[in-house]
């Protein structure tokens, strides 16, 4: 099943399916309008309202905005240096305990949204990822029980000011610019994937170029061990987006470099999740 959290103007927002080319809306009564609601009720929920599609009316999606799949989560938590070939591109040596980081809802966009390229800065960077949203949840994780505490997944572009992200030890201002954190564009249930999501073809295009090229098989840690090595430290909550690395491939790294400006496009591709396109505006 493939959701969409949308926006239709005087219409109002809420949840749509894919159905083939279609978009169906789930405005029904009784339903949750929005992702986390429709999680929070549970498995069945989803296939409920996957059931309850024929009774929707069809959205025309040049006249909709794509909103994040979940536009609030409790939490959004960044693994960073999650692929060999990144770290050695990078000025880091490959850490024996992943490297964690918080995104903020604030800065959280939608499929087709502008990235804002910030005044303050000329050093954006793209960095394609692959997203686990957690359904179930949990805490102290075993590796064998991980994957059955997610209940899907989606894109992401970790986009980053790297002048700001280097300023200090901590990266979290320059993840955490407005505008900077493209999210979706559907957030597509587990049993559509392999499990865990492993062995998919990810892609980074910057106005058409591959810039980013690996497959999900090359993360350090799988969404399993990186679920459970979390959980030992905080309760995993239903909603919670977790952003699970990039490859090589990005701009910083590249001679000379490779930054994002205004009037360009950005695309993630994940083998079976779908594409995440969003133009660059400047501020």
């Amino acid at each position: 099943m493939r959701f969409v959290a949308y926006d239709a103007g005087t219409s109002g927002s809420g949840l749509a399916l894919r159905r083939g080319k279609d978009l169906v809306a789930l405005d029904l009564a009784g339903m949750p309008q929005d992702m986390l609601g429709l999680l929070n009720a549970g498995p069945d929920a989803l296939k409920a309202a996957a059931g309850k599609a024929d009774r929707g009316k069809l959205l025309d999606e040049s006249k909709i905005s794509y909103l994040p799949p979940l536009a609030q989560p409790p939490k959004i938590i960044c693994v960073g240096l999650n692929y060999a070939d990144h770290t050695k591109e990078s000025p880091y040596e490959q850490p024996k305990y992943p490297t964690v980081f918080s995104r903020f809802a604030s800065s959280l966009i939608g499929h087709r949204a502008p990235v804002i390229r910030p005044s303050c800065s000329v050093e954006l960077d793209y960095e394609g990822e692959l997203v686990a949203v957690i359904g179930r949840q949990g805490r102290n994780i075993s590796r064998d029980a991980a994957l059955s505490h997610v209940a899907g997944y989606s894109l992401f572009n970790d986009v980053s000011v790297r002048d700001y992200q280097f300023k200090s030890p901590q990266w979290t201002v320059g993840k955490n610019f407005d505008g900077t954190g493209p999210f979706g564009p559907e957030f597509i249930t587990a049993d559509e994937l392999p499990a865990g999501a492993v062995g998919l073809k990810i892609e980074t295009r910057l106005n058409g170029k591959t810039v980013q090229s690996s497959t999900t098989a090359e993360m350090l840690y799988p969404v399993a061990d990186i679920i459970a090595i979390l959980s030992e430290a905080m309760t995993l909550e239903v909603g919670d987006v977790i952003v699970t690395g990039t490859p090589a491939g990005v701009g910083f790294a590249r001679k000379p470099p490779l930054f994002m400006k205004h009037g360009d496009t950005v695309e993630v591709e994940v083998e079976g999740v779908g594409i995440l396109s969003n133009p660059v505006q400047d501020q």
